[in-house]
């Protein structure tokens, strides 16, 4: 089972915008040294639309061998084509991945039971642990809790990111699903109301910066110590906002720029955070460290 702060990790670049091993390998061992339950490479906030299939591949062996079973490793390896989404899977498990997340495919919105076709292909195709992902205001598609309640009976589907916000949905379907099956928020801003209504972790954005406080907060609510747990999100509530100013993972980027981690490059479409935005994510820096 996958639990706790799993940081959605960044994909640092250099200005031609070639992939930044140097600062990459940098970022996975920052995390393992500040207590991340788990690292997710190559998602949405690690620019896996933009890499080329080539880099995707090698950006997830890379961090198989630099962390080296230290921590489990999540591989983004979703696609709005089956074929291409079982490639990338297929080539994660080669890499020796725990597990893959498979975002729901977007543009051409499939039906529910075109989702469920979909899974079921890459679960047979792969014997990996998989994690569904379901985040509609990205993809267009949505994916309903009866397509989850049926895709969590296929053996190797483990789990659910879901980046909804919409807590009801975990209400609705916790006690329906297999017992091993994984919630896993997709939502800073809703992550504690959702661990506390049975959720095991959350694939997080703010964790590429506060890695530490959002491993803290989820071992509080999983020990019971809400009222603790929420005290501290607290303090993290304007940097929640802030990463979410601008299109993910512009915000994030910035920040770690800013804070002197990695080079402030990312890959068109995406272009850097808004000089208005500016001063907002930095009040919301100053407030994480008060």
């Amino acid at each position: 089972m996958f639990q706790g702060s799993i940081v959605a990790l960044v994909t640092p670049m250099n200005a031609d915008g070639s992939l930044d091993i140097k600062s990459y390998n940098e970022l996975l061992d920052f995390h393992i040294q500040n207590h991340s339950d788990g690292i997710c490479v190559v998602g949405t906030t690690g620019e896996a639309a933009t890499v080329d299939f080539d880099e995707h591949i090698y950006l997830i062996e890379q961090a198989v061998k630099f962390i080296r079973g230290r921590v489990p490793l999540i591989a983004g390896t979703g696609a709005n084509s089956t074929k291409e989404a079982i490639y990338l899977t297929q080539a994660a498990k080669k890499a020796g991945a725990d597990a893959s997340l498979l975002v729901t495919p977007y543009y051409n919105k499939p039906s529910q039971r075109g989702l469920v076709e979909h899974y079921k292909a890459i679960a047979r195709a792969v014997n990996l642990p998989q994690i569904l992902y379901n985040v509609p205001s990205r993809t267009g598609v949505d994916m309903e809790n009866h397509t989850v309640i049926e895709l969590s009976s296929v053996d190797n589907i483990v789990g659910i990111k879901d980046a909804t916000g919409d807590i009801s949905r975990i209400k609705a379907i916790k006690n329906e699903v297999n017992g091993n099956f994984s919630f896993i928020s997709g939502d800073d801003l809703s992550f504690v109301e959702f661990l506390e209504e049975g959720g095991n972790g959350v694939i997080s954005v703010t964790a590429n910066v506060k890695p530490l406080e959002m491993h803290r907060i989820c071992s509080l609510i999983n020990n019971q110590s809400i009222s603790e747990a929420k005290q501290l999100n607290a303090k993290l509530a304007l940097l929640h906002k802030a990463m979410f100013i601008e299109s993910n993972p512009i915000p994030v980027k910035w920040i770690l720029a800013y804070k002197g981690i990695i080079k402030p490059f990312m890959r068109l479409p995406m272009v850097a955070l808004h000089k208005d935005h500016e001063s907002f994510v930095i009040k919301a820096l100053v407030a994480a460290d008060a």
